[in-house]
């Protein structure tokens, strides 16, 4: 039966169907009391690195801290240039600023929301000392292109994987494709644990160890600081948690891909709604995971009215993002100005449908059925 009103996330319904096993995790870490720094921690990482295809994964305190961490290691500076995109969550440029560099943003692709390959050489400079692209969505971005372009310029790049962990490209996990890959374990990502978490990935066997150090104050031993770091350790039971989840992770990115599939098949045979909305595609070098399904609408006037007659009918739906980041006041007199038209068209026309592995299908349904009855 559903209940309303629907919102874009509900945790309860993986627990109650996994409790049993969940339960039992974290109540061995309650009984060995090794709260921080269990095994449970080197056991993820174990399992993360078998499941990436990457020779180190370093489990952190949440996506945010991964990109942090993974800026530190890369020794990026104040003043340095960091290009990625303003179509995002605050994290990516977030953690730019933070450490006194400068974020660059350039312009996205229209169908998949993701970084622009063909904007990166205009942006590049002396100053330029990294990239940091984002898999938008669940779907991964240009990365060979990203990657050549890189190379020729000797630049490293992070991928922002927090909403993409777990897809593919060319049959390679995201997380695995650039010189450090980070990912969220935030309890609404494909992957999530019950709080905070995160990770970073490489190959590179001095940016693990590394990064291993500036996550718990730069120590290389205890008592011994090489780096300035910071306290970015995942908890235990959060690492316990994400244990048992990974264990059938695939099989719930199988049953998102179900949920977008749905809505595609039902939204595309009607033509109301292929008239007005366009709907979220996958390159054919990718698999999706599905973190939102994101659709455009023709203008902000009707995306707006959309979301308010929704709610007026019991569904909480999402707009990620209303506003780009470099129209962010946290970034006045830190960002130059840019020139980023997709970006804004976007954030003015974008909304999400709820899209997770539990989700049912009589609410996808309803959902569908007012979009069709909007217009």
């Amino acid at each position: 039966m559903t209940s309303y009103p629907i919102q874009m996330y509900d945790p309860k319904r993986e627990y109650k169907e996994k409790k049993e096993f969940l339960d039992k995790a974290i109540h061995d870490v309650l009984d060995h009391g090794i709260f921080i720094n269990g095994p449970e921690i080197k056991q993820l990482e174990e399992k993360l690195n078998q499941y990436v295809n990457v020779k180190h994964s370093i489990a952190v305190s949440n996506g945010t801290d991964a990109l942090k961490i993974a800026l530190l290691a890369l020794n990026i500076k104040p003043g340095d240039e960091i290009i990625t995109v303003a179509h995002t969550w605050i994290s990516t440029a977030e953690v730019i600023s933070l450490i006194g560099a400068i974020p660059v943003f350039i312009d996205i692709e229209e169908e998949t929301f993701n970084m622009n390959h063909n904007k990166i050489e205009e942006a590049i400079n002396d100053n330029t000392k990294a990239i940091i692209v984002v898999s938008l969505y669940g779907h991964i971005a240009n990365i060979d292109e990203i990657n050549k372009i890189a190379f020729k310029y000797n630049l490293p790049i992070i991928e922002d994987g927090a909403q993409s962990f777990g897809a593919e490209y060319y049959c390679k996990k995201s997380c695995s494709l650039t010189t450090i890959g980070t990912t969220s374990f935030f309890p609404s990502k494909p992957l999530g644990c019950y709080g905070d978490g995160g990770a970073c990935f490489t190959n590179d066997d001095n940016i693990a160890q590394k990064i291993r150090a500036i996550r718990s104050h730069g120590g290389v031993k205890r008592f011994e600081h090489e780096y300035i770091g910071l306290n970015g350790r995942l908890d235990t039971l959060q690492a316990s948690i994400l244990n048992v989840k990974l264990q059938y992770f695939p099989e719930k990115i199988d049953q998102r891909n179900k949920v977008a599939n749905y809505y595609t098949s039902k939204l595309k045979d009607n033509l109301k709604i292929i008239n007005n909305l366009k709907l979220p595609i996958i390159k054919d070098s990718c698999t999706h995971v599905w973190a939102q399904y994101s659709i455009l609408a023709k203008d902000k006037k009707t995306r707006n009215s959309i979301i308010e007659y929704m709610k007026e009918n019991k569904v909480n739906l999402a707009i990620f993002y209303p506003a780009p980041l470099h129209k962010q006041k946290c970034f006045e007199g830190i960002c130059k100005s840019f020139n980023l038209d997709i970006t804004e068209s976007v954030c003015d026309k974008i909304f999400n449908l709820p899209c997770y592995a539990e989700f049912k299908t009589d609410e996808q349904d309803y959902i569908i059925n007012l979009l069709i009855n909007f217009f």
